[in-house]
């Protein structure tokens, strides 16, 4: 039900390699027939059948960046732990390439599940996600989904229906807003029908405006400069297609997340131009097992790699508090 894939071997991340975790590439594959590739990190010396957490993130990132970053650090911590990268993007499969889907994204994540529930080295009963980005909110839709799923993290998350059905700070939440995006984008399809590819929406704008906002600097910060710049990275360079996000228009993905009864915490930085989407989120959560953790200070991307920052030690508490 794979397809080979070819996976670089050399060590290619943003971050440097832990002494502490023995580090191996891996590859499963989700329900549509995708196979996705992934790094793994397993503790050094570790026996038995460990806990185990999938991580993806940020959105139009690559698993050599910031889940890469959380995968090892979580496995320093007694983890196995997977960093993968979704369907159509980074070394996984699926065609064409650069698209996103509320389904198929939420499926990459259970298939993760499906995979580490297989290992000998995994407690299946103590499986849990981690979403950074627009993963978060995928990590939440997932939760909802998959019951094998103990704990779910979102971590400077996005709502990536709502981003795109109503603009930034939801300044198009309006009918009119949302049928003029429509018509630019079925107009693309035509455009891409007729050339025969896809094109593509642009990463992170370079050069970068003088005027752009804040929030847009601290993404140069990260992804166009040597702190996080990948060269498989969407937002690095290209970005998605054009087309690749129209689904989420009208495809809700927090629905039902009222619902989940597995444990969630929701991290988001006080001064994230994006902290909206983890305070409306964790407010339709439901049960004495759910946490908002608000860093001060902290804006979006201190939240990607910065390790300072990043409330590990209350990640790993989280976990083996809810992993029983």
């Amino acid at each position: 039900m794979e397809v080979t894939l070819t996976l670089t071997q050399e060590w290619d991340k943003t971050f440097p390699q832990s002494e502490n975790v023995d580090h191996s590439k891996a590859t499963f594959h989700n329900r549509y027939g995708i196979t996705l590739a992934a790094d793994l990190y397993v503790p050094k010396g570790a026996f038995g059948k460990l806990p185990a957490i999938a991580i993806c993130g940020p959105f139009g990132a690559v698993k050599e960046q910031a889940s890469g970053l959380y995968a090892q650090t979580m496995a320093e911590r007694g983890f196995l732990t997977i960093a993968f990268d979704p369907s159509f993007t980074g070394e996984s499969g699926g065609a064409p390439r650069y698209m996103a889907s509320p389904d198929i994204n939420t499926e990459d994540f259970q298939a993760a599940v499906d995979f580490l529930s297989l290992r000998d080295d995994v407690d299946p009963e103590k499986i849990g996600v981690i979403g950074i980005c627009g993963w978060g909110g995928l990590a939440l839709n997932a939760a909802a989904l998959d019951t094998r799923i103990k704990v779910a993290i979102a971590s400077t998350m996005y709502d990536m229906s709502r981003v795109n059905a109503n603009g930034y700070f939801d300044a198009e939440a309006s009918e009119e807003a949302r049928y003029a995006k429509r018509k630019t984008l079925n107009a693309q399809r035509i455009t891409d029908y007729k050339n025969g590819e896809y094109a593509l929406g642009g990463g992170v704008a370079d050069p970068l405006p003088e005027d752009a906002p804040s929030f847009v600097k601290d993404y140069y910060d990260y992804y166009k400069t040597p702190r996080g710049y990948h060269p498989r990275s969407l937002n690095s360079n290209g970005g998605w297609n054009i087309t690749g996000c129209m689904s989420f228009l009208n495809q809700p993905i927090l629905a039902y997340t009222d619902e989940i009864r597995s444990a969630v915490l929701v991290i988001h930085g006080e001064k994230a131009h994006s902290c909206y989407f983890s305070k409306d989120a964790f407010a339709k959560l439901t049960g004495d097992n759910k946490e908002l953790l608000i860093i001060p200070d902290a804006v979006h991307t201190d939240l990607y790699d910065q390790t300072d920052v990043i409330p590990f030690d209350k990640l790993v508490d989280f976990f083996q508090k809810n992993l029983k």
